[in-house]
């Protein structure tokens, strides 16, 4: 900062008060106010000051002029996310220009990732740090807010096609997955009832939402669906989607097995460039034991074969077998057989308890159904059922019928193999888990997507894209970050090289992470919210000096950055 006299040739000259900075690699400067109406001895005594090193302009301060601070706000955490944001480009790609409703939409992701909440409490919380100083947001009321976000649906498909165009590539692959979340409202349309969802509260609607993401887990686009929409009910869509709005001709999908069901692939083959990549449901490998096709002998020298079926004509088939899991399924299963038979002895207990008024069958029918039916292993059990008499047997034919294939799966694709290694095919479908991410960092406390109280269609739709936008600036946080995050520095390069079959592990340097809670340099080890809290300990400071309190002159001062502070902005290049 530096004081800057102007002349002006028939009038006094002008007296400002100025900032430099560099931009683009250039020098810039910025006027932080006029004070030509102070007394020339004032102006020139405050150019003295400001001419000073910074050591002696401290020491000036705290050893002859008093200052007060009259405000302090946290910076550090907008700096970084807001500076992210600005280098990746993500406001140019929400639109090319700036202007109010760009600002807010803005704020609103830095917002989600700083302080998630409603509408309302991110209109409170970005006034209590620089980010509305930062973007020129004052008084915005809730209904600009709303405006903001039918702004931001009317532009979804554009944001989305940038997105496409960075991170999807013709020949490509793009991962899928859908989820939901609870709504509070009542007049969303999206909103209704879903069955089958584990945990999910009768009582309370939701709204589903399918997630696309490039290879690496970058999410591109986010359609909303109502509640009750299946999985595979979403697979032509995102197929048209690909082609018709993103323009790519070939490119090969990636969706779970509830996903892309046996009638779903074959409604894919009715758009040409559309390759996919799934595994096979449970009760389909059992065809494939009876036909011969699938043996264990196939893994006694590997623990991944390629097979071929006249039972899936054209398709490629990658048998997978892992011990660890074939393991946990046997001792899961005997693990609810041991919990229904205890059930089942209960109920027994009680029809024979019952001598004066007998259970009838019909009674015993619905009790034993719901006891059997708890844990899922009706198919392990024979009851016999009869007025006042129950009784009951494992299966044990079933049960070893079942146990047959535990630690079994098959990945099944229609790529050829020129194209893609059986390797590589395992590789891709576990790479679904990135999409599993995204959704546990907007469903969890990162970006908190529910609960969900807006009212109309455009604005749910609106919000669930921005906190995918949200994520988009926390993927690329966290890689950049990652030298002082509980992250595994190593991961990518062990998703291409390692194992496809055996359970991923954390490399040697993630480990010592967790053991030392530093990084390499010595540093603390964050999770990205701590990170981000730290940051903010990095303030603004709005500073009056009462030397010139008659002038109103004020300086804005910034907390010393600490060394951990210091590598933070390093790594983010800011």
């Amino acid at each position: 900062m530096y004081v800057d006299i102007v002349p002006n040739r028939t009038s006094p000259p002008a007296v400002l008060l100025r900032e430099a900075y560099r931009k683009n690699g250039k020098s810039a400067k910025r006027t932080i106010g006029n004070i030509s109406h102070l007394p020339m001895e004032d102006v020139l005594a405050l150019k003295k000051f400001l001419g000073k090193k910074k050591e002696e302009r401290r020491e000036i301060l705290f050893d002859g002029m008093e200052f007060k601070i009259e405000r302090s706000l946290p910076h550090g955490h907008v700096k970084a996310v807001l500076g992210t944001l600005k280098k990746l480009g993500l406001d140019r790609m929400i639109y090319s220009r700036r202007c109010r409703e760009r600002d807010i939409i803005v704020a609103l992701i830095v917002e989600r990732l700083i302080h998630p909440g409603s509408k309302l409490a991110t209109t409170r919380t970005w006034d209590s740090s620089t980010l509305s100083e930062d973007l020129d947001l004052t008084d915005v009321g809730l209904d600009e807010v709303y405006s903001a976000l039918a702004w931001l649906f009317n532009r979804k498909s554009r944001i989305e096609n940038k997105l496409a165009a960075f991170h999807l590539s013709e020949g490509g692959m793009a991962l899928y997955d859908l989820s939901s979340s609870s709504y509070y409202g009542k007049t969303c349309s999206l909103a209704t009832f879903a069955r089958g969802k584990k945990g999910r509260k009768k009582s309370i609607p939701c709204i589903a939402y399918g997630v696309m993401t490039d290879p690496d887990g970058r999410p591109v686009a986010v359609d909303t669906y109502p509640g009750k929409t299946g999985d595979p009910a979403t697979v032509l869509d995102q197929a048209e989607k690909l082609q018709k709005q993103f323009g790519l001709s070939r490119v090969v999908f990636v969706a779970d097995r509830g996903m892309l069901t046996n009638s779903q692939i074959e409604n894919l083959k009715k758009y040409p460039g559309i390759g996919w990549i799934t595994a096979m449901k449970t009760f389909h490998l059992r065809g494939l034991v009876e036909s011969g096709d699938l043996q264990m002998s196939l893994f006694d020298d590997k623990n991944l074969a390629e097979i071929s079926s006249p039972l899936y004509p054209g398709e490629r088939l990658v048998a997978c077998f892992n011990p660890l899991l074939q393991r946990r399924r046997h001792a899961k299963r005997q693990d609810l057989i041991a919990a229904t038979e205890k059930e089942l002895e209960k109920l027994e207990r009680e029809v024979d308890s019952r001598t004066k008024k007998p259970l009838k069958k019909e009674e015993i029918g619905v009790k034993a159904g719901k006891k059997v039916s708890k844990y899922k292993v009706a198919k392990h059990f024979e009851l016999k059922i009869g007025d006042g008499s129950f009784s009951w047997k494992r299966c044990e034919k079933t049960i070893e019928r079942e146990a047959d294939l535990d630690g079994i799966y098959i990945i099944r694709t229609s790529e050829p193999k020129e194209d893609v290694s059986a390797e590589d095919i395992v590789r891709n479908y576990k790479r679904l888990t990135m999409v599993e991410r995204v959704f546990r960092s907007m469903k969890g406390l990162d970006l908190l997507v529910q609960p969900i109280y807006l009212s109309l269609e455009d604005h749910v739709t609106a919000h669930i894209f921005l906190c995918m936008l949200a994520y988009y600036i926390e993927w690329h946080l966290r890689q950049s970050l990652a030298p002082v995050l509980f992250e595994d520095e190593e991961l990518e390069t062990a998703r291409r090289t390692r194992d496809p079959v055996k359970p991923a592990e954390a490399s040697d340097s993630a480990k010592k992470k967790k053991i030392t809670k530093q990084s390499k340099d010595g540093m603390p080890l964050h999770s990205l919210s701590t990170l981000l809290t730290d940051l903010g300990t990095l303030c603004s400071n709005r500073c009056r000096m009462d030397e010139f309190a008659a002038a109103n002159v004020t300086i804005n001062r910034f907390t010393e950055a600490t060394p951990f502070q210091e590598r933070v902005f390093q790594l983010l290049d800011l």
